[in-house]
């Protein structure tokens, strides 16, 4: 997997990739959650943020970006791969690409997650992330640099 930073033309294939792994994990397309898609340059890029795409035979499997929050903080969000492409250290090249882009560019990073996934909370954890606190199924995180 090569991972590159997004651009328009990428537009569809990011966002299939993201429904496609939300169904999979039992969750539907949120107009207002998932209203990120529909303008990524907007959402990551205009603010100060980044998006990333994983590419395989020239297409998108996975996605990782970052949101630039208020105080210089910066949070790391759709960190999302297809299904084939796990389990072989894709997933964590994505994220630690959304990470060091962090660490270049904010003072700190938080994430959230559902707290059914286990292995991304590992990963996190294994990074220096630390637990802040759970609210509606989700699980907060956040790491200092």
């Amino acid at each position: 997997m090569i991972i590159q930073r997004y651009d328009e033309s990428r537009k569809e294939e990011v966002r299939d990739v993201v429904l496609e792994v939300l169904l999979e994990h039992g969750f539907e397309y949120d107009r207002l959650k998932d209203s990120d898609l529909k303008d990524i340059n907007g959402y990551y890029f205009a603010k100060g943020g980044t998006f990333f795409v994983g590419l395989a035979d020239g297409r998108v499997v996975g996605t990782a970006g970052v949101r630039k929050l208020n105080s210089n903080r910066g949070e790391i969000k759709r960190i999302y791969l297809k299904k084939g492409f796990r389990g072989k250290g894709n997933g964590e090249q994505l994220f630690l690409a959304a990470l060091d882009f962090a660490e270049k560019n904010c003072s700190g990073a938080v994430l959230k997650t559902d707290s059914t996934l286990k292995k991304a909370i590992g990963m996190y954890l294994k990074h220096g992330f630390t637990f802040v606190k759970e609210e509606e199924g989700y699980l907060y995180y956040e790491k200092r640099f």
